[in-house]
């Protein structure tokens, strides 16, 4: 691979503004990919996955490169350096570039690798966490799979296609997919691609969802003519699955405390053709009294760590902080608590979560039920999905049953 100076220099902005700027990757690669119209798929995607790259080994990397945070752009370009090294990039004669020790790099690299933190590039505090909830064996494999880059899969909206037919028509479009087994609206891309630009997402025929995001639908299950109720909406990637599920029929509340996210699950839902969506944003309880035993089946996409899905966003790995996991489950207890009362006597509740922390997950069904709030609830069912034995995202979800 030949490096050139004006993707390396756009590689090195990007990461300034990640790890000094305080940004979020996704935000900022977007930005770097509009800098200039005549980079082609190659570049633009040298630059995305640069990037992205850094970010995830970015403990290992700096302690390679002995540069300690803050980093200055000297620091970045050394471990810019270590990057190009540990991948076999021959370094071209660059002023920034010029005193890279190959030799030492790939000797310090053999023995950080020894060390699992540095190994697979996590604070300290998070790998006791891990160690501590999931002990040492599993945690130490849902590291490594956390680490690999996530498949880039698609739900077909079966409003508009089957996945059979969705999977031609994106063949016409010269990109090539295959079905998941046990997964029957989902396709996995071979490649990655800009599917985005496709007539077949234009006209809403398919979304990008994970494989376990998907199994949320099942586990909900809405039919068609139910009152259901998603309250954690965002930009309202389960919402339309659910639409989809009930055939347009019936009604579905998506609820979000962001006003902005439920804009533009609008937006999504006309280009899916999905009618029966209803948006509600929670600017106070009189929104949620308002639905007061009202609802077949409440969804509750909780807000979580995320630390299930580090493969799509490993900065966060480094904006995490021990005092947010605090906080988010005293928030998670709170929604359980309050989003509850929307359950009508004989419906039922999902919790979801895309944490693989027991703590998160069921030990907040657990405390539920022996709430107040949860007396009248019972467990169905709950799941739970490694990456290191799926393959796919991190996650969980609980069915909950109101009785009569």
């Amino acid at each position: 691979m030949k490096l050139h100076r004006n993707l390396v220099f756009a590689v090195i902005d990007g990461l300034n503004e990640i790890f000094n700027g305080d940004k979020y990757a996704d935000k900022v690669v977007e930005q770097l990919l509009k800098r200039d119209k005549r980079w082609g798929a190659r570049d633009r995607g040298f630059i995305a996955e640069t990037t992205y790259d850094i970010v995830r080994w970015k403990r290992l990397y700096a302690a390679i490169a002995d540069v300690n945070e803050p980093f200055s752009r000297e620091n970045l370009w050394r471990i810019f350096g270590v990057w190009a090294v540990l991948r076999g990039i021959r370094l071209p004669d660059w002023p920034h570039l010029k005193d890279t020790p190959s030799r030492r790099i790939k000797g310090r690299f053999d023995e950080l690798s020894k060390i699992r933190k540095y190994r697979e590039s996590i604070p300290d505090w998070m790998d006791e966490l891990g160690v501590k909830e999931l002990g040492e064996k599993v945690w130490t494999k849902e590291l490594n799979a956390l680490n690999e880059q996530a498949d880039v899969i698609i739900r077909a909206n079966s409003l508009k296609t089957d996945v059979n037919s969705l999977q031609k028509r994106l063949l016409e479009e010269d990109i090539q997919s295959k079905p998941l087994k046990g997964y029957p609206d989902a396709l996995v891309l071979a490649e990655r691609a800009n599917i985005f630009k496709t007539e077949a997402f234009q006209q809403g025929l398919f979304e990008v969802q994970d494989a376990s995001s998907q199994l949320v639908a099942d586990f909900v299950d809405a039919a068609p003519g139910m009152r259901v109720v998603d309250t954690c909406a965002g930009a309202g990637g389960k919402t339309l699955h659910l639409a989809a599920r009930m055939e347009n029929k019936g009604q579905i509340i998506a609820m979000d405390i962001f006003g902005n996210k439920l804009s533009e699950l609008k937006r999504r839902a006309r280009r899916n053709g999905a009618h029966n969506v209803e948006t509600r944003v929670i600017d106070s309880s009189k929104v949620i009294k308002k639905l007061k035993e009202s609802a077949d089946r409440v969804l509750i996409d909780a807000p979580c760590s995320g630390l299930g899905v580090l493969r799509r966003n490993p900065d966060a790995k480094w904006k995490l902080q021990p005092e947010f996991l605090d906080s988010i489950k005293e928030t998670q207890q709170q929604i359980l608590k309050d989003y509850s009362t929307m359950v009508k006597k004989g419906g039922k509740m999902v919790y979801a979560t895309c944490s693989i922390l027991p703590s998160e997950n069921r030990a907040q069904v657990e405390q539920f039920l022996k709430s107040e709030s949860g007396a009248n609830f019972k467990l169905v069912k709950d799941k739970s999905i490694l990456a290191s034995e799926a393959g796919f995202d991190g996650f969980y979800m609980a069915l909950l049953e109101k009785k009569d």
